[in-house]
């Protein structure tokens, strides 16, 4: 049973297109001692929830979590610059 748990919700465009960014890395366990999930509710939230024994892993799972949605959302904002740049 998780000790620690921490839910992050972000309202984005590009919420789905995110979540299938993320799911390959979320997949793969990273540390027995922690899970994280991701999913979409109405269409433009995306929910990242993150369940640990301790407060370290709560931490170290959150730093990862947090950084890939980062990265997935900077990737879909600059993707979307330079196409509408080309018309």
């Amino acid at each position: 049973m998780p000790h620690a748990e921490a839910v992050f919700r972000f309202r984005s465009d590009n919420a789905e297109k995110i979540l299938k960014a993320v799911e390959p890395e979320l997949s793969e366990e990273v540390n027995s001692r922690s899970t994280t999930t991701c999913h979409v509710e109405c269409g433009n939230v995306l929910i990242l929830k993150v369940e640990a024994q301790d407060t370290a892993a709560l931490r170290a799972a959150l730093n990862m979590g947090l950084r890939l949605v980062n990265v997935a959302e900077e990737m879909h904002q600059i993707m979307g610059e330079s196409m509408s740049s080309r018309t």
